[in-house]
């Protein structure tokens, strides 16, 4: 007997596109693309698996459920609700497939705080040629400390490049024991408070957990250095920002660089748009690259296969931690 898939409304054009080759490429399966949640739940009395966002009126309509697939690497807030995380189905996301352009956008935050081309940028739209002062030329990157918090797999690769250009690298990660080849000392969450005075750029790429809601405020901004310049590029909800906007305002930390925001989009009202020196950008570090559909649809097709095999499925997510 097939096995069989639902793609969950709303759909997407690339179900279309992806459906022929996976039943191409992994022999024995169903696939269904109900259009409204009503078909969803006829569809899903039978379903052994399924992609997209669950509740819990669709997953008491699934019986047989055992693998649900994550539309997203880090799902948002309430993604992983009550009845979900007691439910014995697997649930796997799309971790790693961000690696390159995240952590190539993280780089490029601190070059900017080195080189500081968004501040010549904005001079130069004023036709004003004037070298800017110390402290800001004051960082010489391989005598700088980068404390990493989260070494998955986006972190790792933040490493590799910290490294090629001499930095010294020091990791925060709740999961991993090993040490990675471009990481100089690897740490505890429970070492935090103690690494975080070292280090010259602290950058976050923790998923948003019941542990790391709130992780940075205004407790942890001020154990880091005065000059020291604050990255968050991996969910906004880490991050009190208002306490860093204080910390910002106050010189209690030298700079800040967000991608991702507590509330987003962020208002426009909002105090972090001018503290000072801040780059600030609109949830884009994951944005662009034909190769990341492609990423997308190798992992699902990985898993068809372990499914259909009876093997672990790639990127099984701790559902009570949310990742």
């Amino acid at each position: 007997m097939a096995n069989k898939f639902v793609f969950l409304p709303p759909q997407s054009s690339l179900f279309s596109e992806w459906i022929p080759r996976l039943l191409d490429s992994a022999s024995g399966w169903e696939i269904a693309t109900p259009e409204t949640e009503e078909d969803a739940i006829s569809e899903l009395q039978d379903a052994d698996a399924a992609f997209g966002t669950m509740t819990p009126e669709l997953l008491a309509a699934a019986p047989n459920l055992r693998w649900l697939q994550a539309p997203a690497a880090a799902p948002t807030a309430g993604y992983y609700f009550d009845e979900l995380i007691a439910h014995p189905a697997a649930v796997t996301n799309f971790r790693e497939i961000y690696n390159d352009h995240i952590s190539i956008q993280i780089l490029a935050y601190i070059l900017n705080f080195t080189k500081h081309l968004n501040v010549y940028r904005d001079q130069q739209n004023e036709r004003e040629y004037r070298v800017l002062e110390a402290p800001y030329h004051d960082i010489f990157l391989p005598e700088s400390t980068v404390l990493i918090v989260g070494v998955g797999g986006i972190g790792t690769e933040t490493a590799r490049l910290c490294k090629a250009i001499g930095m010294r690298v020091l990791g925060i990660d709740a999961r991993r024991e090993d040490k990675p080849e471009w990481v100089d000392d690897m740490f505890g969450p429970d070492q935090l408070d103690d690494q975080l005075p070292i280090a010259d750029f602290v950058v976050l790429t923790i998923p948003h957990t019941p542990a790391t809601e709130g992780m940075f405020d205004s407790s942890k901004f001020a154990l880091m250095k005065n000059t020291a310049k604050f990255i968050n590029i991996g969910r906004g909800m880490t991050t009190k920002l208002d306490d860093l906007n204080s910390a910002l305002r106050s010189g209690t930390i030298g700079g800040a660089a967000l991608d991702v925001y507590e509330i987003e989009p962020l208002p426009a009202d909002h105090p972090l748009w001018d503290a000072p020196n801040t780059i600030l950008t609109p949830h884009t570090a994951a944005v662009g690259g034909a190769n990341l559909v492609e990423r997308r649809f190798e992992i699902v097709l990985e898993n068809f296969r372990n499914f259909a095999d009876g093997k672990p499925l790639r990127n099984e997510v701790d559902k009570a931690n949310w990742y």
